[in-house]
């Protein structure tokens, strides 16, 4: 990838997602994660330099800019990387969806003013997002091993080419920057510009994942959950989403993981006030 900085974005994208999987039915958490051990001190390292750096240039960004800026900016950006979208329409043979998100491209550069609108919504263009993850899936190779990798956060085996691939050969941001030579790296700004957006819009719900049993294993979950609706275009078979939720497995309770999940809940509440209690000396 050409910055690393970029690479966080995939931590982060899973965070806008929390807030629509939390509305779905509890799943059992996943217990095939060989790397488990590495994936969580990588987890603890990516949200150390999240906290310690993006999050608080993502709150300084909230701060000066107003809602209608904002919207802008992220459909800016929304709309110059459809490319990557397009071209993985073509690559699973679907040239309807490839058409329909050319167009919306089409619409949004031209009538959206450079991208800054979305007029393509207002005319019944669907946003669809797609990748080579993605493609790979629909091609049936199989997902892999979980993965959290530093500077890239939450990605399967199968999901981890999306990187390479749509960066070098269908995002214009990457392309963008390879080919345009600066003496102080003024050509990073769009990416750089673009990892704010993205992470000023996940700090709504960042709830929900301060409040999880166990945030890694939400987080982990979360992206697996969000890539299986990705992946069959938001309606998945019921015997998917029943191997997801663990239904179909033995001595499965959700009573007891909802149990959990609320001493957990009962136990920080407690811990909280005393944290908070000054100390008397």
């Amino acid at each position: 990838m050409s910055s690393p900085l970029r690479l966080l974005l995939l931590r982060l994208i899973p965070l806008a997602a929390v807030a629509l999987l939390a509305g779905c039915s509890i799943a059992k958490p996943r217990t095939d994660d060989p790397h488990e051990q590495f994936n969580r001190k990588v987890y603890a390292f990516n949200d150390s330099l999240d906290q310690a750096v993006i999050r608080p240039v993502a709150v300084g960004y909230r701060k000066v800019t107003n809602p209608p800026v904002r919207r802008a900016v992220s459909d800016f950006f929304t709309n110059i990387k459809m490319p990557v979208t397009v071209a993985n329409d073509l690559l699973q043979a679907r040239p309807m969806q490839a058409a329909r998100s050319t167009g919306r491209f089409l619409v949004n550069l031209t009538l959206g003013v450079g991208g800054f609108f979305d007029p393509a919504s207002q005319l019944g263009l669907p946003l669809e997002d797609n990748d080579f993850g993605i493609t790979l899936a629909r091609w049936g190779v199989p997902e892999g091993d979980f993965l959290m990798l530093p500077f890239v956060g939450p990605t399967t085996v199968r999901d981890v080419w999306r990187l390479p691939v749509d960066s070098y050969f269908f995002d214009p941001l990457s392309y963008f920057s390879r080919n345009h030579q600066f003496h102080y790296g003024q050509y990073y700004i769009p990416q750089v510009l673009y990892l704010v957006t993205i992470r000023s819009r996940a700090i709504d719900a960042e709830s929900f994942l301060k409040s999880a049993y166990d945030p890694y294993v939400f987080l982990r979950d979360a992206y697996r959950q969000q890539r299986i609706y990705q992946i069959y275009d938001g309606n998945p078979p019921a015997d998917v989403i029943e191997q997801m939720q663990g239904l179909k497995e033995k001595n499965f309770d959700p009573d007891e993981l909802l149990n959990e999940q609320h001493q957990w809940e009962q136990k920080q509440s407690q811990e909280q006030p005393a944290a908070q209690k000054p100390s008397q000396n």
